[in-house]
This record gives C-alpha cells, sequence and structure tokens, in this order.
C-alpha cells in the first residue's frame, strides 16, 4: 500500500495560456539531467490536445528535447499506450471493447426485433438506433444499467409521465438488457464501459503500486466518476499531479455554492443534482469533477507559471465577474473598474455570416503581417470557418479548419452518396447528373471529352422526368448522339438499379465501390478524403455483413448520408504556421496572441440544447446524469478560456440564412459587464473594411437593349408564333430567331402547358390519321414519351377526357370535315419566308375553310388579338388563302381555338370553342371582314419595321403585350427597366 499524501491538484487560469504555461511548469519540475521528460507520462483529454501541448514543446525547446509520454483518457488502446505503468498482465483482463459499427448496426436489429410491426424502416431505424447507442453511452459513463432504468426510483417518475415515455424507458431498458447478455457472450464490452474498467483498473494499480516514473493529468475536464476517480488517485501519487484549465479560486464561496448541488447532495436522500444547478455556469463541470474526485476547492493551487501568449491578469477577475450566477450577478451594480477590465477585448458585429466572414478574414490577414504572432479562429460554426477559408486565399494564406469537414461534402464521400442516390431514386437526371459531374471523373486529360459528352446528354434529357431505370435513358442518349458513351456509363451504373429487392447493406457498398472505381479510378481513394472514405466503407461493409442488415435501395441514400454526417476529414499539415481555426473541442487547451471567437449567436454559441429524445429529464437527474443545459456551461466554460487571450475579438452577424439572430446569451453578458461599448472595445474597422474591399465606382447606367443586326442577318424565316413574339417583345425575337438561343428547361421539370401540347398534338394527329381509338394512341404516345409514371397518372386522365370531347364534337359536326392536320406550309412573303404548321383545316360545306387552334391552356383574348400580340390564326389563314398548304387553297371563313382545359358547358367537363370573330350574339371581337386585313396589315408592319426595315429589336417594347421571362436575365431586364422613362 501507496503512502497516501494530500491531492496536488492545481489550475492555470485562463490569461495564463493553458499549454504554454503547462510546458513552461513541467520542463523545470520533472527534467532530469540524463532523459530529460522522456520518464514523465502525461494524461491529456484528446489527440488534438496531445497535438497542441506536443507544439508548446518545440516553442519552449531551445536545443531540442526529448518529449515525456503522452496518453489520451479516450483512447480505448489506453492500457497499451501507459504500458508497464498499468501492469499489462492485470489489464490483459479488461475485456476488449466492440466496434461501433457493429454496435450500431446491431442495435438496429435488437429494435426492428423488440419493436416489431411498429418498428421504423431502413434509414429511420438506422437513426432511432444511432439515438438508442447515445443514451446507452450516457447511462455508461454514469455507470448505470438496465437495472437502475428499471428500479423503483425511476418506475415511481415514469409513472406520472405520458405513455410514449414509459415506453421509451422500457424500451431502453430492454435492449440494452439484451445488448449486455450479447457482449457477455462474446466477451467484449462497450467503449465506455471498457474506458471506466481501465479508469479503475489504473486507479487501484496506482493506489497499491504507485509508478516509479511521474505521472500528471493536465486539461482533463470530464467527470465520469471512473475517471474522477484515477485523477484523485493521479492527485495523491509522490511524483503525480492533476492539472485543470481555469478552475477559478478567486470566486467567492457564496458564489460556489450557488453553483449548486454538482453531484453531490446535502444528505444521502438527496438527488445527485438540483433543479437549480447553474449547470450553464462554466465552473459547474469543473465543481462536478472536484465533488467526485472528492476534492476541495480550497486544496487546488494555483499554477506557478505562465505561457507565452499570456493575457493580463485583471482578464480573470472580469471574466470570473462575467459569468456569475443569478443572485451574484448582482454584484455588478458595484463591482469597481479593476473587476471589469477587459482590456484587449473587441467585440465585432456585421449584417450577415458572408460580411462576417469577410470581416474576419480581414482581421486575420492584419495580424499575420506582424512577425511571430500567432492567431486563431474559435467558431461551432463550420460554414463559417468554411466561409473565412475561403476569402483568405483572395491573400494566399492557407488555413485549414482542424475540426475537419464531413465525409458527405467532400469529394470523394459525395460521389458514392451520389452513386446511391441514383439506386434510391431509380437514375432520376438531378442525381443521373450530379454524380456524372463529379470532379473526381475522368481526372486529366480525357475531362475535357467526358464533360462534352455528359453536356449533349444533359441538354437532351431536359424536360420532364422520364420513366424510372436505365431502360428509359437509352432513346435520350441516341437522340443526344452519345450513344456509345452511354453504352460505357450504363454498364457501369446497371447493378445499382436493377433490383427491386431489398438488398444486404454490404452488397450494396461492394457494388457502390466497384461503380466508384470504375468512375473514377483511383482518384476515389487517394486523397485524405478517399482514405476517410475507404476506411468507412470497410467498417460498414465487415459489421454489415456480420450483423446481415438489409436495406432497400429506397433508403440507401439516406441511410449513408447519416453515417458519413458523423465522419470527420481533418486536413493534413501545410496550413500557415501562424493561423489555425478551431472549433470548440479543438480550441481546448490552445492559445494565440490573437482569437477570433465568431459565430456568437444563440443556437450557435452555444448550441440548442438537445434533450434526449428517449429519456425525459426528470429519469436522467433521478439517475444522477447531468441534463441537457450542461453543455452550455462547457461552451462558456469555451468562450472563457478564449477571452483569456491578449486580444481578443468577440464576432457575430446580426443575421444569418433564416433571419434576424439573437445575439449569445455570453456576449450579452460581456456588454452588460463593460455596459456602453467605448472605441477601444468596439471593433468597427473590420466591418467597414469588408464592405469597401470589393467596392467599385457605381457602374454606368445599362440602357435597354436595342440590337440593330444588319440587312443580312434580319432576313430569316419567321414562323408564325414567332410572329406574335416579335410583335410583342423583340428583343426576344432577336435572342431566339437570329442569335439562335433556344431555351432550356430544367432537369426533372413539372412537365409544361408546351410539353403537354407536344403530347396531344402528337395524339390527335394519329388519330386523324387512323381513326384508331383515342384512349389506346393517347397510351402508346405517353409511353413514347419516356414520361415519369407520376406524370401520366396525374395527366392522362385529364388528357383523355379533353381529348373524348374532340372526338365526339368532331363526330356530331357533320356541316364540316377536317381535311388536313399537323400539316406544315410554307410561302414567300414579300421576299421572306414564312412558316407555320396548322393544327387542323376544316372544310364547310360551301367550299370555305376554318382554321383550328388546339390549345392546352386558355386561348388569347379578343384583345390580345385586336392588338397584334396573338396573330397565329390569322397569318394562317393567309397562308391558306395564298397556297401555302399545296391544293388545300381557297377563302377562310371560320377561325378557333379549340380548347382542352376546364368547361363547365362539356359534358366530360373538359373542352370548349372560343373565336376572335364578333359573330353570332358576341359583342366584341373582331368583325369577320376585317379578320384578314388585320392579319396581314399586322404582318406587313412587322416586315416592314424588323425583317425588311431597320428598326432596332427594342427590348420589353410593348411591355403590357404577354409575353414569357426566357430572355430576361439576357436582356438585363431588373438593371435597366427602373430607369426607363
Amino acid at each position: 500500500m501507496v503512502e497516501r499524501a494530500g491531492p496536488k491538484v492545481f489550475s492555470i487560469a485562463a490569461h495564463r495560456g493553458f499549454a504554454d504555461a503547462l510546458v513552461t511548469g513541467l520542463i523545470p519540475r520533472y527534467s532530469e539531467a540524463d532523459l530529460g521528460l522522456a520518464r514523465l507520462t502525461l494524461l491529456l483529454p484528446s489527440t488534438r490536445a496531445a497535438r497542441t501541448v506536443q507544439e508548446a514543446f518545440v516553442r519552449a525547446s531551445s536545443g531540442g528535447m526529448l518529449m515525456p509520454r503522452m496518453a489520451v483518457v479516450g483512447d480505448l488502446d489506453l492500457d497499451e499506450t501507459l504500458g508497464a505503468l498499468l501492469d499489462p498482465l492485470g489489464a490483459a483482463g479488461i475485456p476488449p471493447a466492440v466496434e461501433p459499427t457493429r454496435r450500431w448496426l446491431r442495435i438496429a436489429e435488437l429494435l426492428r426485433e423488440e419493436m416489431g410491426p411498429e418498428a421504423p424502416r431502413g434509414s429511420a431505424l438506422l437513426r432511432l438506433a444511432h439515438e438508442v447507442g447515445r443514451t446507452m453511452d450516457r447511462l455508461l459513463v454514469e455507470d448505470i444499467g438496465p437495472e437502475e432504468l428499471l428500479g423503483d426510483k425511476v418506475i415511481e417518475i415514469v409513472g406520472d409521465m405520458a405513455v410514449h415515455w414509459q415506453r421509451s424507458v422500457r424500451l431502453i431498458a430492454r435492449i440494452q438488457r439484451r445488448w449486455l447478455e450479447e457482449l457477455a457472450s462474446m466477451g467484449a464490452l462497450d467503449a465506455a464501459a471498457r474506458r471506466n474498467r481501465l479508469f479503475d483498473h489504473a486507479a487501484r494499480t496506482w493506489k497499491d503500486h504507485a509508478p516509479a516514473t511521474p505521472v500528471v493529468a493536465a486539461g482533463v475536464t470530464s467527470a465520469s466518476p471512473a475517471l474522477a476517480q484515477l485523477l484523485r488517485q493521479i492527485s495523491e501519487l509522490p511524483q503525480g499531479a492533476v492539472i485543470l484549465p481555469d478552475l477559478d479560486l478567486a470566486m467567492p464561496q457564496t458564489v460556489w455554492e450557488e453553483l449548486g448541488a454538482a453531484g453531490a447532495g446535502e444528505s444521502p436522500g438527496d438527488p445527485p443534482f438540483g433543479e437549480d444547478d447553474a449547470v450553464t455556469h462554466p465552473q459547474y463541470h469543473l465543481k462536478l469533477l472536484l465533488n467526485r474526485m472528492g476534492v476541495n476547492r480550497a486544496e487546488v493551487q494555483s499554477w506557478h507559471r505562465r505561457g507565452l501568449a499570456a493575457a493580463p491578469p485583471e482578464r480573470s477577475h472580469a471574466i470570473s465577474s462575467l459569468f456569475l450566477p443569478p443572485e451574484a450577478s448582482k454584484a455588478w451594480v458595484d463591482l469597481p473598474p479593476e473587476k471589469r477590465r477587459l482590456t484587449g477585448v473587441r467585440v465585432m458585429q456585421t449584417a450577415n455570416p458572408e460580411a462576417e466572414a469577410q470581416a474576419i478574414a480581414l482581421l486575420i490577414r492584419q495580424a499575420v503581417a506582424e512577425p511571430e504572432k500567432r492567431i486563431a479562429l474559435i467558431t461551432p460554426d463550420r460554414a463559417l470557418a468554411r466561409r473565412v477559408v475561403q476569402h483568405l486565399r483572395r491573400w494566399n494564406l492557407p488555413a485549414d479548419d482542424s475540426a475537419g469537414r464531413p465525409l458527405s461534402i467532400t469529394a470523394s464521400g459525395r460521389l458514392v452518396l451520389q452513386l446511391a442516390q441514383i439506386a434510391s431514386e431509380k437514375a432520376a437526371p438531378v442525381g443521373l447528373i450530379a454524380a456524372l459531374s463529379n470532379p473526381l471523373i475522368e481526372m486529366g486529360e480525357r475531362r475535357a471529352e467526358w464533360l462534352d459528352r455528359l453536356r449533349a446528354f444533359d441538354i437532351a434529357l431536359r424536360g420532364p422526368r422520364p420513366g424510372p431505370g436505365l431502360d428509359a435513358l437509352r432513346p435520350i442518349a441516341r437522340k443526344a448522339g452519345v450513344e456509345k458513351w452511354w453504352d460505357g456509363v450504363e454498364g457501369i451504373l446497371l447493378p445499382l438499379v436493377t433490383m427491386d429487392l431489398p438488398l444486404p447493406l454490404a452488397d450494396w457498398l461492394d457494388r457502390l465501390a466497384t461503380a466508384g472505381e470504375a468512375l473514377a479510378g483511383d482518384a476515389l481513394w487517394s486523397r485524405e478524403d478517399g482514405r476517410a472514405l475507404s476506411a468507412f466503407v470497410e467498417d460498414l461493409r465487415l459489421h454489415a455483413r456480420e450483423v446481415g442488415t438489409i436495406l432497400e435501395a429506397e433508403e440507401l441514400h439516406a441511410a449513408l448520408t447519416d453515417a458519413m454526417e458523423v465522419v470527420a476529414v481533418r486536413p493534413p499539415y501545410g496550413g500557415h504556421p501562424r493561423v489555425a481555426i478551431y472549433g470548440l473541442i479543438e480550441s481546448r487547451m490552445a492559445r494565440a496572441d490573437l482569437v477570433i471567437a465568431a459565430g456568437l449567436n444563440e443556437g450557435t454559441w452555444p448550441a440548442r440544447p438537445a434533450t434526449d429524445p428517449l429519456l425525459a429529464p426528470a429519469v436522467l437527474r433521478a439517475l444522477g446524469v447531468p441534463g441537457a443545459d450542461f453543455r452550455i456551461g462547457l461552451s462558456a466554460h469555451d468562450l472563457a478560456a478564449a477571452l483569456g487571450a491578449p486580444e481578443v475579438v468577440l464576432s457575430r452577424a446580426r443575421r444569418d440564412e433564416s433571419g434576424p439572430a439573437i445575439a449569445s446569451r455570453f456576449l450579452l453578458r460581456v456588454q452588460a459587464l463593460l455596459g456602453d461599448l467605448r472605441d477601444s472595445h468596439r471593433e468597427d474597422a473590420a466591418p467597414r473594411w469588408a464592405e469597401a474591399i470589393d467596392f467599385a465606382s457605381p457602374a454606368s447606367r445599362y440602357p435597354r437593349p436595342e440590337p440593330m443586326p444588319d440587312a443580312a442577318q434580319r432576313k430569316v424565316p419567321i414562323s408564325v408564333t414567332n410572329l406574335d413574339r416579335l410583335r410583342a417583345d423583340p428583343y426576344q425575337f432577336y435572342a431566339s430567331a437570329i442569335l439562335r438561343l433556344p431555351e432550356l428547361e430544367p432537369l426533372d421539370a413539372e412537365p409544361t402547358p408546351a410539353w403537354q401540347g407536344i403530347v396531344a398534338h402528337a395524339i390527335l394527329e394519329k388519330w386523324h390519321g387512323t381513326g384508331r381509338p383515342i384512349e389506346s394512341i393517347a397510351d402508346e404516345e405517353l409511353a413514347a414519351m419516356q414520361a415519369h409514371p407520376l406524370t401520366r397518372a396525374l395527366w392522362r386522365p385529364r388528357l383523355l377526357k379533353a381529348l373524348e370531347w374532340i372526338a365526339e364534337r368532331v363526330a356530331v359536326d357533320t356541316a364540316r370535315s377536317p381535311v388536313a392536320w399537323e400539316q406544315w406550309g410554307e410561302m414567300d412573303w414579300r421576299g421572306v419566308t414564312l412558316r407555320g404548321r396548322i393544327d387542323r383545316l376544316d372544310r364547310f360545306e360551301n367550299g370555305t375553310f376554318a382554321v383550328v387552334d388546339y390549345k392546352t391552356g386558355k386561348p388569347p383574348s379578343g384583345a390580345q388579338v385586336a392588338a397584334g400580340y396573338a396573330l397565329q390564326l390569322g397569318t394562317l389563314g393567309l397562308m391558306v388563302e395564298g397556297g401555302a398548304f399545296g391544293a388545300l387553297r381557297g377563302e377562310v371563313t371560320g377561325f378557333e381555338y379549340w380548347s382542352l382545359g376546364r368547361s363547365k358547358d362539356s359534358e366530360t367537363g373538359f373542352g370548349y370553342v372560343s373565336t376572335p370573330l364578333r359573330d353570332g350574339n358576341k359583342r366584341s371581337g373582331i368583325p369577320p371582314a376585317e379578320f384578314l386585313p388585320q392579319a396581314r396589315y399586322y404582318l406587313d408592319q412587322a416586315l416592314d419595321y424588323w425583317i425588311l426595315g431597320d428598326k432596332p429589336f427594342t427590348a420589353r417594347l410593348n411591355p403590357d403585350a404577354p409575353g414569357y421571362a426566357t430572355y430576361d436575365q439576357l436582356m438585363r431586364l431588373d438593371e435597366w427597366l427602373g430607369h426607363t422613362s
């Protein structure tokens, strides 16, 4: 038995800089003449902390040194890291940890069995399994088993709750019991449980046999009971010590007590956490740790050294006052100036996240110009961090976000997810084109050729979604002229879209990896994101095969997206040596001369408390588990540590993507403590620079476009449909007929009236020509259009009703008979080719003709026709009389629109006839005798003005005329519309 000494627990104040102060104190305390610090063992909270301390040793060394052994308390192989210190023979009795992925997938299977028909499917089941695993870990860290979940105290609380909470507690208990039984049969432990056993083993070993070499735990703030007991034992070792970050030793005892019970009730029957505990205070988790260690705050000593980037000591007094709990905050009124002093701390507010990122980048650029000055940006907002990284590239400043990026947004991860989306959506257009456009595909000299073929296929694919599967895409590839290229692509994608039945998840991963390699080759795996993807796929595939996880194709994309979101891809070394970008966890123990704490809005810093969805807060409190607000206190401690830097900028944006943002409660406390912000506490310059950096003199007013092509360019054939566009908006005619810029539909577009019109015209053409049943022809044409089944299902009933009305009306009207349908005509009109297709031409009994125009929507109004903006019927009539349709030449007396739209008068509910002529009892319209002369006048006028004349093709010449927005961006409508007189 080792003779026990008093606990040696130290605290490094926030203003001293933890890592540097730690190192400058360890070197003289534990160095030896021969081996230096190599015999010292440092227990650190994370691998990032180990890297930070390593960098601090490098800065502190003058001629080089042997560094101490560093071990991370969260490492599952902690026993191997510590080696002989833990007596490997004894530690070998601790079972290995089960792989997290296997545990996750197996819990999903247990949930499926326990919940039966009520169990969610696919990705939802896996998501629930992840949540169950998180809840189990919260309990395991506190050494809480299923028997305690079903104990009398919990049952009593749950009995007064809603039914879903009762079911949830019982479900968690059943799942945890079954899972622990499986672990026992496997001879394994959960990761959290194994860590606790390692901590227990180390505490027992060192209690009986103190290590011959020094052991120091530094920066560890986790308050799990097992770890707290280990830290207690380390603090009592002859050559041991525990060093805490920023434990407030100057806080009055009354304030310390106001923080609450913090895991230690006043009497044995009291709950470990009171409802009034100040869990959001930055010192609360440290009080919880000390209570579980059995150490009084009065026993904690102040560390005797300070770091290279230390701030004035007065800063710690201000930080302590800043985060006082509610009752103690009343003392702000009487605080002397020296207790409020935050010299070197500035507050910066910008309009939006983009402006915030630009201003932060400018601050970093300014600071880098000072030799040896280190800068750290700390923010939990990863999108803001990525923005700053991009802005810094302006000055060739490489800065890496050490928190990393989710695997799902990297190029390699995105390619696998895009291929999974192809499988889930049966090769829907958007996901298909996105996957084939991935930058990893055909990298190198063949990339340009690949993109040329892809663009041709993309253009041909635009419009309504084709049918599901790859077969529907083959005619589109043939139409685009890339059939050979598509054959190769189809062969790669075929294994992803041919199976309708569920497949094992491992088989899906095999197919995705094979397809990804076929498309991208080694580029899929060669970079840091590819290596992370490879590890992810191998791990998930191995355990999915062992567990037997089955997944339907529709769930594949969502399931893999959820799994990839939690995998962080961290950048390799190579960023600027004096610029660091950290998340909150990565920033702990780090220090810089300038710290920018950004994203200080509610919901970001601190994040919104994530209440456990499976166990009610009252249940967790009864079990002795800290509540959801506990993490707010950790965020506050992170900010308190950041405030200890010599120079600090606290930054926020007044708005985010969703609207006005609320300032962080922490930032509001800073402003309240300081009172009215003086100039020394306001950072106004950087936002002004951000506004000015891209400032340019106002551009000259963009005039209304009035292109003036020469006579040869003007003389183009005119279609009867384009004639309306020419008169209403000459610029649109110029863009479509002279520049020949057609409109591109989006991918997976909703069926437009034009698309519906094409189908309707094709059906009517076959019906007139063959006399076959119109319903069977409609089915053939809809299938030939390769439309998605949903599109056909929604539009087919309405289309058939309207087509039935046309068939019935043609059959009963014996005074006229169709003589031509869907026929093209062409004639020379004053030296200009006039073209048009007539939907239907009927001959009356007296030998005259009627021009019929089918409309899938609402026909033009009489006012539009009279104003010369709907000339199609009249122009076609002129062409019939002029012999444009061969032998079908003669007088035209009828002009009709046959609409397939809704009608109250039709028996089918669809279909009606309208005419622009004033005939019968109509009081409006154009007199029949004036209709063709008026059409001739408007036609000749258009030719005189723009085709044979020299008038400019003015944009929006007639703003009131009906038109399209197709070329609004090309004509830069928004830039000149407000300036026209």
